[in-house]
């Protein structure tokens, strides 16, 4: 069975941990850059949930190392501090999956 993981900022890794969630507190960015990888080559990983501030400083060819990769699935969760994109993960990974595009409206 393959376990969820999630990689988040102190404040936000409380509540996950509460739901049962295994969570990797990481405080900065380049934290989250070391930590991310061997997640994606892990056995046992089926999900990993990444805070959106850290998905957004990610290295381009590490990005498409995960759009490419069908498991884990790497899903961004929001967080407090709200970026406006042309384009998000989840509407790519739509796009891909579906054929065609869908405008995800918050």
């Amino acid at each position: 069975m393959y376990k969820y993981v999630v990689v988040t900022d102190p404040e936000t890794a409380a509540g996950f941990r509460l739901a049962g969630v295994e969570v990797i507190e990481v405080s900065t960015p380049d934290e989250a850059k070391k930590v991310i990888p061997p997640l994606l080559n892990a056995d046992d990983t089926g999900i990993i949930g990444v805070s959106e501030e850290f998905m957004s400083v990610l290295d381009p060819e590490l990005l498409a190392t995960i759009e490419k990769t069908y498991r884990p699935i790497i899903i961004p969760i929001p967080g407090r501090m709200k970026k406006v994109a042309s384009e998000t993960y989840i509407e790519r990974l739509l796009r891909r999956a579906i054929g065609y595009n869908i405008v995800v409206r918050r």
